[in-house]
């Protein structure tokens, strides 16, 4: 087990590396990605907030983790930074990266994801360099989706518990069908 751990810290210790080398530039453009990306264009003109993760890299092989640094809007002005960490046990294999977006319904949702907390779900994915599919089960909800490039977000089009998440794969190799806690941070600016 503390092989395990080891390889885990490592595999997490390259994610916060590259997490981190983003720089401020690369939220306006996954903004506009997101905002030209099938259904999540909507949630633009309808939500109360949102949450932009330019990269969040995941890698795994039976135990896996994942990192992203994002950073929190209010009337499209920055309110805060986040973080997202997540660490998954299961069948897969492979690593991944891809942009996310988290939109907010309301007030009582946004102020839920700034107190932070984890999310426990189950889940089956597959990604081949920048398609891919998704399915889970969780604390918030049902999701599911596709993804077939850089101009298709996935989900399911709906806010679950005042919140609806989209990504876009950004490349990698893997399949997971694993249970997987995710942590958010969040820091007032």
């Amino acid at each position: 087990m503390n092989r395990t751990a080891l390889v885990l810290s490592f595999v997490l210790a390259l994610f916060a590396a590259a997490a981190g080398a983003a720089d401020a530039d690369k939220y306006p453009a996954t903004i506009a990605l997101f905002k030209n990306a099938g259904e999540s264009a909507a949630f633009f003109q309808n939500s109360y907030a949102y949450a932009v993760f330019p990269s969040i890299g995941e890698g795994g092989l039976i135990v896996g983790g994942a990192f992203g640094k994002g950073q929190v809007y209010l009337h499209d002005q920055v309110v805060g930074d986040t973080t997202m960490k997540q660490l998954s046990v299961g069948f897969q294999a492979g690593g991944q990266a891809y942009s996310q977006i988290i939109f907010f319904q309301d007030k009582r949702a946004l102020d839920q994801f700034e107190s932070g907390g984890f999310e426990f779900s189950a889940g089956a994915k597959a990604i081949a360099i920048t398609a891919a599919a998704n399915a889970s089960v969780g604390t918030n909800g049902v999701t599911s989706g596709a993804s077939t490039g850089q101009r298709d977000a996935t989900t399911d089009g709906v806010y679950n518990d005042g919140m609806a998440v989209f990504t876009i794969a950004k490349g990698g190799l893997m399949y997971a069908a694993a249970l997987a806690g995710q942590k958010f941070t969040y820091k007032a600016r």
